[in-house]
């Protein structure tokens, strides 16, 4: 909630930055004459998505006309499981005089994907004489690359153990039938945490798909120089197979995977027309 009221709170700022009055014959049409002040637009995406997600992509657009605007957008941002949760346990490993670190369990994958598409936004009236809000609608279409980059987990092991001389060892691992055991141990007396993001990203796989999206679109000065706008929406991607973010496993009967992601979004969109 405090993310969605931030939010709310820099298009109120941006909004109040514009408040000055515009020079005569600029920035406007006549009731007779829908002219177009602008042909090009630039603009930023800062979306929130559930469950957990973030993504941040660029529009590059062209000004069809007053109430219509034809863009090319792309985006980078994370894919989430929604059975995936942060869990940390608080383990005191003596051995190592460490505490066990945040990781998400029966986790095996950290997902992403680069979005490419094509779209439209369209607006319902025109306020441009007022500098009113003027609300419309955005939707595009596009392909998807997915990115999946193994999991790892630190796991404490013992060389020679049940004997004197077993010594306690860190050992970074991705899941494999081979580690379960360990791997899915509830209890977390093994697991020491997640291990660097960096660990796996020679390991990277791709995955290709495609997505759709929705979103009511609401403008403070939508035809000003300075793009300030919301949207609120929904955003569906799907790959030609399940994307494999956890661990399915008879031991943990109830994830599964999917590949399809019907999320809802909220988008802050900051720019600039020329």
């Amino acid at each position: 909630m405090k993310y969605f009221l931030s939010l709310l709170l820099s298009i109120a700022f941006f909004s109040l930055l514009g408040q000055q009055s515009l020079p005569g014959g600029q920035n406007y049409y006549d009731d007779g004459n829908a002219g177009i002040v602008y042909n090009k637009e630039l603009t930023f995406d800062l979306k929130l998505i559930t469950p957990r997600s973030f993504a941040f992509g660029v529009n590059v657009g062209q000004i069809i006309s007053y109430d219509r605007t034809r863009f090319y957008s792309f985006d980078f941002g994370d894919l989430r499981n929604a059975q995936e949760y942060r869990q940390n346990f608080d383990y005191l490993f003596q051995s190592f005089n460490r505490v066990s670190r945040a990781f998400v369990y029966a986790k095996q994958n950290s997902a992403f994907v680069l979005r490419a598409g094509i779209g439209e936004k369209r607006y319902f009236s025109e306020k441009a004489k007022n500098r009113g809000l003027a609300v419309g609608i955005s939707y595009a279409a596009g392909i998807d690359l997915g990115i999946l980059k193994p999991y790892y987990l630190e796991l404490v092991r013992s060389q020679d153990p049940g004997t004197p001389s077993r010594r306690d060892f860190i050992s970074e691992e991705r899941y494999s039938v081979a580690n379960e055991s360990l791997f899915l141990n509830y209890n977390g007396n093994n697991i020491l945490g997640a291990a660097s993001f960096s660990k796996g990203l020679n390991e990277i796989k791709v995955m290709p798909g495609f997505h759709l999206k929705a979103a009511a679109h609401f403008d403070w000065g939508a035809f000003d120089e300075f793009v300030k706008a919301l949207e609120a929406g929904v955003l569906i991607d799907v790959f030609l197979k399940d994307v494999p973010i956890m661990v399915e496993s008879s031991a943990i009967p109830n994830i599964q995977n999917r590949p399809l992601f019907f999320n809802f979004y909220l988008n802050l969109q900051l720019g600039k027309r020329w």
